[in-house]
């Protein structure tokens, strides 16, 4: 696993062993592409990584210039790897600020907090569709996403969908083998 673009571009990170499943290469710089053409470039955004893993997405967010990244990871042995990861990425002196919350996604999503331009969220595959739903609803009840800001879903090509509540719109999906990205929008 390595960082595709930005300041730390080709610095390679660890995984987390057995613990999480990470977004691969291609799905992820598919998602960074697909999210460039929804917003230009990154810099001055603020980005939240939920069910972080080992954080390769929101490492790659501030890699490409996100001002603030937040992740979400409640799995110690992921908590590690995220820590070693941050040192690797930030040694390249990224613009923006990371931060890892040790604590569950709903723990985090239980506070009101910042309104984010990009949530990411990559729950375990046996993660309930419903889970994700109620989520997504914690997420507009205590305000975490702006305006025109996009919620982007990894689930499980399998058996998976994503129902989004109002007044979020669905973007589009894309499948990468057995993951399937779901893009939402706020309006």
């Amino acid at each position: 696993m390595r960082i595709i673009a930005g300041v730390a571009k080709g610095r390679n990170l660890a995984s987390v062993a057995g613990a999480t499943r990470p977004t691969s290469d291609r799905a992820r710089e598919a998602l960074f592409s697909t999210l460039l053409s929804e917003f230009g470039e990154f810099d001055n955004l603020k980005f939240l990584d939920l069910f972080a893993g080992s954080a390769a997405v929101g490492l790659e967010a501030l890699s490409r210039g996100a001002s603030l990244v937040h992740a979400v990871e409640k799995d110690d042995a992921a908590v590690k790897t995220i820590r070693a990861n941050q040192e690797i990425v930030e040694k390249s002196k990224p613009a923006g600020t990371f931060h890892l919350y040790a604590m569950s996604a709903q723990k985090f999503l239980g506070n009101i907090g910042n309104q984010y331009d990009i949530i990411f969220i990559d729950p375990p595959y046996d993660f309930s569709d419903q889970a994700v739903h109620e989520l997504l609803n914690m997420i507009l009840q205590n305000n975490f996403i702006k305006s025109g800001g996009v919620i982007v879903i990894e689930r499980a090509t399998k058996g998976s969908y994503v129902n989004w509540p109002a007044p979020l719109k669905e973007l589009r999906t894309k499948e990468y083998g057995v993951a399937t990205l779901y893009y939402g929008e706020m309006r």
